[in-house]
């Protein structure tokens, strides 16, 4: 039988999911870079032919640690999920001979290198800098249009996010995005292989994006992601993800699969993720490519990552459409030939839609909730006002324990301040989007209130 090392790291697909389809086609070697959630943890020994824990990668050549643990247990390929062990995976794959995303991975992490690259290319995208200090945010700054947004140029998850409206906010924005990443870090959501990633950022113009013209219905989101996969250097599209508006400033709030998108408008839309992701020269990985949506069919790239969609994104595909990606890229970077999608899917293709919500301390229209509320899962369950026919859960692997104060919304920290993940199950796309709609103006009137807890900002 196959043997697969697969390194666990933050972010991803829920590691139970994702570990259970890798260990259907092999062996698994379990290397875990980052604590696993406790229902995972409990059954990694029934799953895994062998479990090693390093936790505290500080000062650690990772991308040795990766190889050597890949040699003793002979591995035939060496698999992540994770966004923070991405580069480290891949260039430990290319030292062993193995496939894998190959040495041009940090071209689809480090949003510098990514940016650059299409710039080459004449692909689609905001206005940029590179920034490594306050001043050299105040010299691009000066070079660009407000407003613009700074963000981390190894972040995920919309982590050390700033809109600067004016020159006025350069400073603030600054300290208190490198506050966040020194934080986030800390939590285990910053870049493993890279020494001082923290300090790295970009700055950018805001483009302005139009939902309306691109959904058939309402309360979407103004970007969608495509998601998909490269086999052997071949970009093949799988499918459209659409997303609920974010939170101020650019913090998601829902993904639903699949985008309600027309289908001329998803031809355009697959055609530049497939210029965007060619133009990086990845060799096997998966591919979650951001396009944000504009006025008269304009559209800019927003980034890409050198893996499969986080939170619910692959579980959703896997409903709705039938595909185990998990499974198959497995097959993938073992030498097999998966039946990956002759193109993107649409609607049509479904069966039913998908979601999953982050839950956050604000209203529907961005506000904060004005008291304190305690995570019940069960309450959420049972009081949420979903439609007829739509089936809602709590992800609890990414949630947090019941009981336990919702954290006051951080706009810098992003999904840091999130309480918990709800995944829905529905008839069609747009009944995820009125569904998740209702439970957002739910949540502060069904979760209990703590009295003791005044909302601080």
């Amino acid at each position: 039988m196959s043997k697969v090392l697969y390194v666990h790291a933050k972010g991803g697909p829920p590691a139970g999911y994702a570990l259970a389809r890798v260990a259907a086609r092999a062996a698994v070697h379990l290397l875990a870079l980052s604590e696993l959630p406790a229902a995972t943890a409990a059954d990694a020994g029934r799953r895994c032919a062998s479990v090693v824990t390093a936790l505290d990668t500080q000062g650690r050549d990772l991308v040795e640690l990766i190889t050597a643990r890949a040699r003793e247990v002979g591995a035939d390929a060496v698999i992540t999920f994770s966004e923070y062990a991405v580069v480290a995976v891949a260039e430990a794959s290319r030292r062993l001979g193995l496939r894998g995303a190959g040495p041009a991975a940090a071209r689809a992490r480090d949003k510098r290198l990514m940016r650059t690259v299409w710039e080459r290319h004449g692909i689609p995208q905001p206005r940029f800098r590179a920034v490594t200090s306050a001043a050299e945010l105040e010299r691009a700054a000066a070079q660009l249009s407000f407003p613009l947004l700074l963000k981390a140029a190894w972040s995920a998850g919309s982590t050390a996010h700033r809109i600067l409206e004016g020159p006025e906010d350069v400073r603030d924005a600054w300290q208190r995005s490198r506050a966040v990443m020194a934080e986030s870090a800390l939590l285990g959501f910053a870049e493993l292989h890279v020494a001082g990633a923290c300090e790295d950022f970009i700055v950018e113009e805001i483009v302005s994006g139009c939902a309306e013209e691109w959904f058939d219905g309402t309360g979407w989101g103004d970007y969608v992601s495509v998601e998909g996969v490269v086999a052997d250097g071949v970009f093949r599209p799988v499918c459209l993800s659409g997303r609920m508006p974010t939170v101020a400033p650019f913090t998601e709030r829902a993904g639903i699969t699949p985008a309600a998108v027309g289908g001329g408008a998803q031809a355009r839309i697959v055609e530049l993720a497939r210029r965007s992701v060619d133009a990086l020269g990845l060799r096997d990985c998966g591919t979650h490519t951001e396009i944000k949506l504009g006025a008269d069919g304009r559209m800019w790239v927003i980034e890409t990552a050198a893996r499969f969609g986080g939170a619910m994104t692959v579980p959703q595909i896997e409903e709705v459409f039938g595909l185990d990606l998990v499974g198959m890229f497995t097959d993938q970077l073992l030498g097999g030939r998966p039946a990956w999608p002759a193109r993107a899917l649409t609607p049509e293709d479904a069966e039913g839609a998908a979601g999953s919500l982050v839950v956050l301390a604000v209203h529907g229209d961005g506000s904060p909730w004005l008291r304190r509320h305690r995570w019940d899962s069960a309450t959420v369950v049972r009081s949420a006002p979903v439609g007829t026919g739509s089936t809602l859960s709590v992800v609890r692997e990414s949630s947090l324990p019941d009981g336990a104060l919702v954290p006051v919304y951080d706009p810098a920290a992003g999904a840091n301040t999130m309480a918990g993940l709800c995944r829905l199950s529905a008839d069609r796309p747009q009944s995820v989007v009125r569904d998740f709609t209702a439970l957002v103006d739910a949540l502060p009137r069904i979760l209990p209130t703590d009295v003791t807890e005044e909302v601080r900002a």
